[in-house]
């Protein structure tokens, strides 16, 4: 096995799957970054917004880990 298949192989991807799925969430983290950015100039923006996906992404990070 190497580098690039070790860990997709453990979370039961493919690399090309692992691919799509890491940037997706990067996407989404930069989009949150985003929106954290103007809550913080704005407070009124954005209120559980984050805070929110946040705990949505961790179920699914909690899921696929789990199912390793």
């Amino acid at each position: 096995m190497n580098i690039f298949t070790e860990h997709p192989t453990q979370v039961s991807e493919t690399y090309l799957q692992h691919m799509k799925k890491a940037l997706t969430f990067s996407f989404k983290l930069l989009l949150m970054s985003c929106q954290a950015l103007l809550h913080a100039l704005m407070p009124f923006l954005f209120v559980t917004t984050v805070s929110n996906k946040i705990e949505v992404m961790n179920d699914l990070l909690q899921k696929r880990k789990n199912k390793s």
